[in-house]
């Protein structure tokens, strides 16, 4: 019965990582990624300094950016660009880069909530 047991616990951790998953497509065309348990967010850079995060409930629905704040740091051509994100409209997180910020850009962005509570994106 032992055997049957760590068998079976052994079987449940080496499928564990078949359950995670790659960065999705969002609705606007950037990556939608996890941020935190309760959240997602969905990072669309266009060439331009303009950043916008698209936040979403665990649900995929949209939820209001207002009370929100965020950080990014991304890495831009081998450098690593800070800024701050403000609330938009809607479930937008708005903010300048220093400089332009290609599609597909990697980085974090860290997220505070109008309750304090901090969530981490990883694009």
């Amino acid at each position: 019965m032992t055997r049957f047991f760590l068998a079976a616990l052994l079987g449940f951790t080496l499928a564990a990582p078949a359950f995670a998953h790659d960065p999705l497509p969002g609705p606007n065309g950037g990556l939608k990624v996890d941020a935190g348990a309760r959240h997602h967010a969905e990072l669309v850079a266009n060439g331009t300094p303009q950043v916008v995060v698209f936040l979403y409930d665990a649900n995929d629905q949209p939820v209001s950016a207002q009370g929100y704040r965020a950080n990014a740091i991304l890495v831009v051509g081998g450098a690593t660009q800070r800024f701050a994100l403000q609330p938009g409209e809607g479930n937008r997180l708005v903010g300048t880069a220093p400089v332009p910020v290609p599609a597909g850009t990697k980085g974090a962005v860290q997220i505070t909530g109008p309750d304090g509570a901090t969530a981490q994106a990883r694009f």
